[in-house]
């Protein structure tokens, strides 16, 4: 099975979006994820890496085969459910995060799953609402951050 995606954006720029399998592969992923969540927003290190890492699909995007971007799927109840999305500093506004998204949605569609959820922080909630996801929640603090739920339909 190829897992690899290669994605092309505006202006040459690429990012390859590929399912973790290898440690090196979930080393990179955990990388970007530390810088984004814990260096970046504070959030501690204890609370990003839970107990559902292991039980995880985990997603890493390239850019010239440096790590840009992450992402973990889980499955619960009639959700697939999309976590830990980021994107360094340094490739955000190249809709790395659009992509990963949509290489998410097309696996809980593969594991014949009609929708998605994720808790999105508030900032990000007008970017998710773009992807057409719907806030199902009122406000919740999570990691310190104002967070809201949203669903979609695949």
């Amino acid at each position: 099975m190829d897992r690899t995606r290669n994605l092309c954006f505006r202006k040459g720029k690429s990012v390859n979006i590929i399912v973790a399998e290898t440690d090196q592969e979930m080393d990179d992923a955990y990388h970007v994820r530390m810088k984004v969540f814990v260096e970046e927003q504070e959030v501690p290190p204890e609370e990003e890496i839970d107990e559902h890492e292991k039980t995880s699909i985990h997603f890493i995007g390239y850019e010239a085969g440096k790590p840009a971007a992450a992402s973990r799927l889980r499955f619960t109840d009639e959700y697939g459910k999309l976590e830990r999305i980021c994107v360094l500093k340094e490739h955000r506004g190249k809709h790395y995060g659009q992509q990963i998204i949509k290489a998410m949605e097309e696996k809980v569609i593969a594991k014949g799953y009609k929708k998605a959820k994720l808790n999105a922080q508030t900032h990000a909630e007008g970017f998710y609402g773009h992807l057409g996801y719907h806030t199902v929640s009122g406000e919740f603090m999570d990691a310190g951050i104002p967070h809201v739920t949203m669903i979609k339909e695949l």
